[in-house]
């Protein structure tokens, strides 16, 4: 089991582990040293405290979590979807996506705060999560002659029960989430470029659908 375990992350792609072990690190810091409020209130996204000049809080409320189910849902997401993305766009394009994408999804979460004049304390790294689906549903769209049709639908299917959960659930940053996902699939299209298979050449789909 242990092995098995072992041989699978070797198997995953190296900037996605990071994000995930990093987002893990800080919810279990706060865990064992009792600091949570003290994070929360220091790190999370409140659209008052970023227009009073907090900026930094559109970043550090990427990598808080609200509790184990909140941490382990945004990270199981991530261990599959992160990794299959930066198998097809690279390390630092993944990255760029990740982060401009959660930091996209917050700004956009702010604008309607602004808007409606009602403000909550939000984190997590659901936003980022959703930049990533979007950029994947693009790849995965752009390639459907060789994934097939079959593969793109169940992205589109993902895509659509994740927000039906979003929108169906209490306490949850939609606006974050459509951000986040707009995000992505913007920065797919800026950053995606579709490899052309020439003669005596192979690409290897098989591994990003197994």
């Amino acid at each position: 089991m242990f092995e098995e375990l072992k041989n699978f992350l070797k198997s995953r792609k190296k900037l996605n582990l990071f994000l995930i072990a990093v987002n893990i690190l800080v919810f279990f810091i706060m865990e064992f040293t009792k600091q949570q409020n003290k994070f929360y209130l220091g790190g999370a996204c409140y659209t008052p405290y970023i227009l009073e000049g907090e900026y930094y809080r559109l970043f550090t409320s990427m990598f808080l979590h609200f509790g184990i189910e909140h941490l382990g849902n945004n990270m199981i997401s991530l261990l599959f979807l992160g990794d299959y993305l930066e198998r097809m766009v690279g390390t630092w394009k993944y990255g760029v996506i990740y982060i401009v994408g959660g930091l996209i999804g917050n700004l956009v979460s702010v604008a309607v705060e602004m808007h409606t004049g009602r403000y909550a304390l939000s984190a997590g790294a659901s936003g980022a999560v959703f930049a990533v689906i979007g950029a994947l549903l693009y790849v995965v769209l752009r390639n459907r002659d060789r994934l097939g049709e079959t593969f793109g639908k169940k992205m589109v299917f993902i895509v659509m029960l994740m927000l039906f959960q979003g929108f169906t659930s209490t306490g949850v940053d939609n606006s974050a989430h459509v951000g986040g996902l707009l995000g992505g699939i913007f920065l797919g299209i800026l950053l995606y470029h579709k490899k052309k298979i020439t003669r005596g050449s192979k690409m290897d789909f098989g591994e990003y659908v197994s």
